[in-house]
């Protein structure tokens, strides 16, 4: 059996752990707010999540990858292929080990900034400090405080207007059901949008802004008031948690939204290299994007769901419960401030992170409580693993293409 095989054999083993891993410490990105506020149960949060993430990445996950994820490393060190093969292969499995080891200690990592490390890692063995796009990479370290702040603030804003216009009034079940359109209709907006700017589909479709704006606020408006008559069917006044109740839905709502763009979104990290060593394996070569067949996003789902089955609760419990306490209406404002950052932050240009964003939807709501409402320990702890994903993947990434290197 020639070495190209066993390589690329190497290669699937890899990029199912990177989508493993990708599954069990992003899951919480989408489920953590509704499982911290009793909305589902892990075991149904699991079981939505696996589905939604399937079908992101198989139906909308992009089947285009750059070779180099975020342009972060100079495309001139792909020149050799036998230098491109070792270096995806180190890429993903030193990602994979990082996350890996954050998800062991229950703590929310980046996975795409994972991948972005372990690549700095492969261009800086490969071709030197000069290959490494340093202002590319500054905007990956504001992201660290741009998601979370951004997140932080509108969740804030978000659960304080629901506390003022229904949990402060006498009847809170009959307000929260009569400003329910308006709450419905801005997540679908929301979410839309999202679908239409955010996500392969969306590009692909080549909507003009104007437009999707136009059709997005007629979804919303039309969902909003269909949900407003589901929900009186639903929820009954005599209900003693009617408000919470009301919330509950549009939170769940909101997190399939969420589950669904992190399989279209994040099955680029796990899939991305791989598609470069089946190509180069193929062909010989390979330039600066590379087609991504569809049994590798299935491939990649597949991964994905295995890991959110098989350790997503472990970040789940941190975000959901060890941050602060979640409510329905606490879990909605995270949710709706998690997908409003990614949207606006990505059509901004603004390097935007889903975990670092849901982290600082979690911070706001027990902000808006109080700064005693927050633990902050583990707020310091995993704010030190943000910082030390970058360098800790790209030392990995070194040390694996020397081995590598020896090896091939």
């Amino acid at each position: 059996m020639p070495q190209e095989i066993y390589v690329l054999i190497f290669g699937y083993i890899v990029g199912f752990y990177m989508a493993w891993n990708i599954g069990a410490n992003d899951v919480a990105n989408s489920m953590a707010p509704v499982v911290g506020a009793k909305a589902v149960t892990i075991r149904q949060a699991i079981f939505i999540a696996v589905i939604l993430n399937v079908i992101g990445a198989v139906f909308i996950g992009s089947h285009v990858t750059n070779t180099i994820r975020k342009g972060i490393v100079s495309t001139d060190i792909l020149t050799d292929p036998h230098l491109v093969l070792i270096g995806a292969l180190s890429a993903m499995l030193a990602a994979s080990l990082w996350v890996n080891f954050a998800t062991w200690k229950s703590l929310p990592v980046s996975t795409t900034h994972s991948i972005v490390g372990a690549m700095i890692g492969f261009g800086i063995v490969a071709g030197g400090f000069s290959v490494i796009n340093w202002m590319k990479l500054a905007a990956v370290v504001m992201s660290w405080v741009i998601s979370p702040l951004f997140s932080l603030v509108i969740s804030y804003f978000l659960f304080k207007i629901i506390l003022r216009l229904i949990l402060s009034k006498k009847n809170a079940f009959i307000w929260s059901l009569k400003l329910s359109p308006f709450f419905i209709g801005s997540t679908v907006f929301i979410v839309v949008l999202s679908f239409l700017f955010k996500t392969p589909l969306g590009k692909n479709l080549s909507i003009k802004a104007l437009d999707a704006l136009m059709l997005a606020f007629i979804i919303a408006f039309i969902f909003g008031f269909a949900g407003m008559k589901i929900l009186k069917h639903f929820v009954k006044e005599s209900n003693p948690h009617g408000a919470e109740e009301i919330f509950r839905f549009i939170q769940i709502g909101a997190a399939c939204y969420v589950a669904l763009a992190q399989g279209a979104n994040d099955v680029a990290n796990a899939v991305g290299p791989l598609a470069v060593i089946y190509f180069l394996v193929k062909t010989g070569n390979v330039g600066a994007s590379v087609p991504v067949p569809v049994f590798l996003l299935l491939f990649g789902g597949i991964g994905i769901a295995c890991g959110i089955s098989m350790a997503g609760h472990r970040v789940m419990d941190t975000m959901g419960k060890k941050i602060t306490a979640l409510s329905n209406t606490r879990g909605f404002a995270v949710n709706f401030a998690t997908a409003t950052t990614v949207l606006v932050a990505s059509k901004m240009g603004l390097p935007v992170s889903t975990t670092h964003a849901a982290v600082g939807g979690v911070m706001g709501i027990g902000f808006a409580r109080g700064v005693e409402a927050v633990n902050l320990s583990i707020v310091y702890k995993i704010m030190l693993y943000w910082i030390l994903t970058v360098p800790a993947a790209a030392v990995t990434s070194m040390v694996i293409f020397k081995i590598l290197q020896f090896i091939l």
